[in-house]
């Protein structure tokens, strides 16, 4: 059993301590909202009023925190959390941020002996309170042998995908990609249902051919094709379009920063951000479908 701080208890947050708790692990923590602690304190978490208190002594250290600005305040500015920790304690943050502030912090956490990963994670909602995620870590070979045991307790699929950065580079590219073929998915979709054809026959033969993608086979963006979806509980819940909109823009910095071109998912991060603004943050990624529906 580890001793295990977690700052940020949203909606991937929660679920993930909640699991942490279940395999057997002592997890202290905090979040700005009392309803989410309290919920994870429900669970069996220990509630902490603030973020040092909940990282006193920790063997381990997990954030999972909105943007880069909000771990830095956290380990470094505000709560200067790695100024507090035991050189012992390893930091895993599991944000989603450019992988040059994970950069800078595992630096800042070098700088006073301390380990420190970053480990974004995919699989949404469901994988978070299923314990199915996966992690993509970025740090070293010693501090991923460390954290892999912990990061077991919450994902199935655990890949080491370089030094310090790494994780959160993975995480644009597949979140790019993502976009790109829900994107497509809603286009060609579309183009079916205009034409007469019904989406879940239209679906189906896609699904038996070339087209075939994860967003059609496990997340069709179509109302009432698929049981389960955010499509089919008019997109709620799952992962919303701010959430998207802001894995694009980490992404179209990446690829800026080095210089590799990014015509598609462009394309899709306009498509995102049209949909955006038109009022459909808070609705599902999927929602995208209906900036292609004809408005009756």
């Amino acid at each position: 059993m580890a001793k295990i701080g977690f700052v940020g208890l949203g909606n991937m947050g929660g679920p993930m301590a909640a699991n942490l708790v279940k395999n057997g692990h002592d997890v202290h923590v905090y979040d700005l909202s009392e309803a989410a602690v309290q919920h994870a304190v429900e669970a069996g978490a220990v509630f902490a009023d603030n973020a040092a208190h909940a990282a006193e002594g920790a063997d381990f250290l997990i954030t999972m925190l909105p943007a880069g600005m909000h771990v830095e305040s956290v380990l470094v500015s505000g709560d200067g959390l790695l100024d507090k920790l035991s050189k012992d304690c390893v930091v895993i943050d599991s944000s989603t941020i450019d992988a040059a502030s994970a950069r800078s912090l595992n630096k800042a956490a070098a700088d006073r002996g301390i380990e420190f990963v970053d480990a974004p994670v995919s699989g949404g909602t469901a994988g978070a309170a299923a314990g199915t995620l996966a992690f993509m870590v970025g740090g070293s070979d010693a501090a991923f042998a460390k954290v892999k045991p912990i990061l077991d307790c919450m994902g199935q699929n655990i890949f080491h995908a370089g030094g310090a950065g790494a994780g959160q580079v993975a995480k644009a590219c597949n979140n790019m990609l993502l976009a790109i073929h829900m994107a497509g998915t809603a286009e060609a979709l579309n183009l079916g249902v205009n034409n007469g054809l019904d989406p879940a026959v239209l679906s189906e033969i896609m699904l038996k051919s070339s087209g075939r993608n994860w967003s059609l086979e496990v997340y069709n963006p179509v109302p009432g094709v698929q049981e389960g979806v955010p499509a089919s509980r008019d997109y709620d819940g799952g992962f919303m379009t701010d959430l998207m909109c802001k894995d694009l823009g980490l992404a179209m910095d990446a690829s800026q920063g080095s210089q590799s071109p990014v015509p598609m998912g462009s394309a899709a991060r306009g498509l995102f951000n049209l949909h955006q603004s038109q009022g459909n943050g808070k609705l599902d990624f999927s929602s995208l479908y209906q900036l292609y529906r004809k408005k009756s």
